[in-house]
């Protein structure tokens, strides 16, 4: 998703820094079925901007079209809004954190309904903020800042032009990935995230797929998968780095050598005949030698290998694997995931159609290319899809173009990071 400085915007881009008083814009005539020139989504959490944005188009003649108002008591919010845009111009996006996270889903989910009417419409987004992370589908989009000093001269433009002069700006269905390339989708965040300790994992919710992903892994079960995959790293691989754990080991073992060490030496204190006991009760014998040789050592051990490995590296690097391997489900659908916290996921929509085609070119001769493509994914997939989120990659932009435009794609990836380490 680019500002409104597109080829197709560009004269709005060449506008005066000095806005344009609103006169000269001149609200298009509203055709057969069309009650409105703009139907407006936003968040109730972004009211008031909302509303002093609304009063501004109305005076300057636009009919505006929102939920609070226009929508009909009794029917269901999906109807109202279906209707409303059939009936508006243009459809109004303003996307703010909280819309992102609620309104839009609801959009989103249940984009066959919308399909028709949002193909026809054209749809200006507006970001409320920096920062919110926009919608995969809105990706392509021009869209409009609030903090531009422009921002009202250019959002009536767009609302006053009409819609047959305004190109590439409708939503469409989802596409191939030459539009959707690279974008970043919204990360999943743990749902124990409040009080998780650094030495454990995040647990992610593999009961429902975001909405954001519904439309692009068609079976769901990968992603339930995938996730399960990145879970079990809290009891499979962190259990016995717990806190608790540690303290009951390493007490049990000191309370066993202590009694161990007075029971055989100090039996005539404690008034014990030692000689009979052992006849009598030959595990108590067994027991307290494996305490006193065993246990305690065993205890120290793993308590200096918890001194030595720091936690949360150790953490995130298992969770890494496993959301490595994850990727090795999701890569069909064009999803990656990476981490870098032990309660956020990184979620990157990306085709390795390219980038697959180029190592069976390269590991033609040796017929392993795609073995050494699984390995890229076991080992780089991750930090991949983390670098691409934050649009930061530990090394300068290679000189050749990739796969993917404007921006480093997964083989010039792995071949920079294979310049500096090797595949374990």
């Amino acid at each position: 998703m680019e500002p409104m400085n597109s080829p197709e915007t560009a004269d709005i881009q060449s506008e005066p820094a000095v806005p344009l008083p609103p006169s000269i814009y001149v609200p298009p005539p509203l055709r057969d079925g069309e009650c409105y020139h703009v139907f407006i989504s936003y968040s109730s959490t972004d009211y008031q901007w909302t509303h002093s944005v609304i009063n501004q188009l109305e005076s300057c003649g636009l009919q505006v079209c929102y939920h609070e108002r226009d929508f009909t008591p009794g029917r269901t919010v999906l109807e109202n809004m279906s209707d409303c845009i059939q009936e508006s111009q243009k459809v109004l996006l303003v996307l703010s954190p909280e819309f992102v996270r609620s309104r839009w889903c609801l959009l989103e989910a249940n984009m066959s309904l919308f399909r028709d009417c949002l193909e026809r419409k054209p749809i200006v987004p507006v970001l409320l903020e920096q920062g919110v992370s926009v919608p995969l589908h809105l990706c392509h989009l021009t869209y409009l800042e609030a903090n531009d000093p422009d921002f009202e001269s250019k959002l009536l433009k767009v609302l006053c032009t009409a819609n047959q002069q305004l190109q590439g700006s409708t939503v469409v269905p989802f596409q191939p990935p030459s539009i959707y390339n690279g974008k970043v989708l919204q990360p999943l965040i743990a749902v124990n995230e409040e009080g998780l300790s650094k030495w454990d994992c995040g647990q992610f919710s593999d009961m429902e797929v975001p909405d954001q992903l519904r439309l692009i892994i068609e079976d769901h079960d990968k992603y339930r998968k995938a996730v399960r995959m990145i879970n079990s790293v809290s009891q499979n691989k962190v259990w016995l780095r717990q806190l608790w754990l540690r303290v009951l080991i390493y007490i049990t073992g000191l309370i066993f050598f202590l009694i161990s060490v007075a029971f055989f030496i100090f039996p005539t204190f404690l008034l014990i005949d030692v000689y009979s006991l052992t006849r009598k009760y030959p595990i108590l014998l067994l027991v307290l030698t494996i305490s006193s040789f065993f246990c305690v050592p065993l205890g120290l051990l793993i308590q200096m290998g918890l001194w030595k490995k720091n936690d949360e590296k150790y953490t995130l690097r298992e969770m890494q694997k496993a959301i490595c391997q994850a990727n090795i489900i999701l890569c069909e659908d064009k999803v990656l995931m990476g981490c870098r916290s032990n309660s956020k996921i990184y979620l990157v929509y990306f085709s390795l159609d390219g980038c697959k085609r180029e190592f069976a070119e390269t590991f033609s001769e040796q017929a392993c290319a795609e073995d050494m493509f699984q390995r890229a994914l076991t080992f780089f997939s991750s930090g991949y899809a983390c670098c691409l989120a934050k649009r930061h990659f530990p090394f300068p932009q290679p000189g050749s173009t990739g796969h993917l435009e404007g921006g480093v794609c997964f083989c010039q990836y792995v071949s920079q990071q294979l310049s500096t380490e090797q595949w374990e």
